[in-house]
């Protein structure tokens, strides 16, 4: 799914206003009265993000064309929805679109593409489960802010008959990002309005990103009148609340969270920020040893670190802290990449080179392959008297 805000997480995610009614389950968070005039934000309907095309619907039918055994329709399908979006081109975390937007589009997220993928797949008559992962916590950087990552991904099953039944039963698993299940992380259903929740969730960052608080707080909104209970709504809400002045709120919102997960450690570190914000450092120090101790164990806190560090021009900080993450997992080309950019800046282009060459092998997608070769075809062409300041824009 995502903080100063590079110190605050966000949990990362056109039509009528039907979810801008009153949110009984959820008003004790809510706070209309602080943005008035959020019913005129248009929110997608759960139709409208699932609706399909004429050109999709017969995509879908093209895609299994003289394929007659259940069990390999399903597999027919998705190699054709990886052909048509060229996934690992145009694999896009910010794209948070409908289904068809992201059939027009060829590009989206995780979680777009698996909506896309489930309306493809219920036109065909298949059984779709979405599933959530319970992937360790994972950030990435967006406009400067730290963005904290779920996962999900997709459980097909084939039109059931007498023959299908074990089929069936196992069903077929479709992963936009299968390093991301690999370790075989605990997996739990979801229901079609949690995934609404959560695009309502992303929409909701994204506003959030560009500092549009209306709509941010139109969608956060929305999100909760699907899921009163989603966590990473509450603390994103807890978290625009905060930055729009309404400190009690923000801190009502963090503490709802908390009531659904204690362990959310995102609503923990955003609430003692919020403590530090509004004087109470003690209280804020004593969450932010606790959350940090629980989080020594996860490389993506140390890269988070890093990252921070990088962008506060503290090189050696930022090295050690990318050191931290490589003890403790060697498999995620991030981690690479925070060695390679740290030892450019800090004068040594060899180290940079080979870190690189290993970020761009532990990479998961093309995009991210052409990314670091990029890199890689700058540092070679720099001549000794370039400036090293150019290497490590975002791209």
């Amino acid at each position: 799914m995502t903080q100063c805000l590079v110190s605050v997480t966000l949990l990362l995610l056109v039509a009528c206003q039907s979810h801008q009614a009153a949110l009984p389950v959820v008003k004790e968070v809510l706070y209309d009265d602080g943005f008035v005039d959020f019913a005129q934000i248009p929110i997608e309907t759960q139709k409208e993000i699932f609706q399909l095309d004429p050109e999709a619907k017969a995509f879908a039918r093209r895609s299994i064309k003289g394929v007659l055994e259940a069990k390999e329709q399903i597999p027919a399908l998705v190699k054709q929805i990886f052909e048509r979006s060229d996934f690992n081109l145009l694999y896009r975390a910010e794209a948070n679109t409908t289904a068809n937007q992201t059939f027009k589009n060829r590009a989206a997220n995780c979680l777009s593409l698996s909506i896309m993928t489930y309306a493809l797949a219920k036109e065909l008559g298949f059984g779709v489960r979405f599933q959530d992962i319970a992937i360790p916590e994972y950030w990435t950087m967006r406009e400067g802010h730290s963005l904290l990552n779920r996962h999900i991904n997709l459980q097909i099953l084939p039109r059931p008959n007498s023959e299908q039944r074990r089929f069936v039963t196992q069903g077929f698993e479709v992963d936009f990002d299968a390093q991301a299940t690999r370790p075989h992380f605990p997996k739990t259903l979801l229901k079609t309005h949690q995934i609404v929740a959560m695009f309502y969730n992303n929409k909701g960052a994204d506003a959030l990103l560009v500092n549009n608080h209306l709509a941010a707080y139109a969608y956060f909104r929305a999100a909760l009148g699907q899921a009163p209970k989603l966590p990473s709504a509450l603390a994103n809400l807890g978290y625009l609340y905060r930055l729009a002045g309404y400190h009690q709120q923000a801190e009502n919102a963090y503490y709802t969270a908390l009531s659904y997960d204690q362990e959310n450690l995102t609503a923990w570190r955003n609430l003692a920020y919020l403590y530090r914000h509004t004087g109470r450092d003690a209280r804020a120090d004593e969450i932010a040893k606790r959350v940090a101790h629980k989080r020594s164990a996860n490389p993506f806190f140390h890269v988070n670190l890093g990252d921070k560090a990088f962008e506060q021009q503290q090189w050696q900080q930022a090295l050690t802290h990318y050191q931290r993450a490589l003890k403790l997992n060697k498999s995620y080309h991030e981690v690479f990449f925070g060695l390679a950019k740290a030892h450019y800046a800090l004068g040594n282009v060899a180290r940079s080179q080979h870190y690189l060459k290993l970020a761009k092998k532990k990479s998961r997608t093309q995009a991210e392959q052409s990314k670091y070769q990029s890199k890689l075809d700058f540092i070679k062409g720099l001549s000794s008297h370039k400036s090293r300041s150019g290497l490590y824009h975002p791209s």
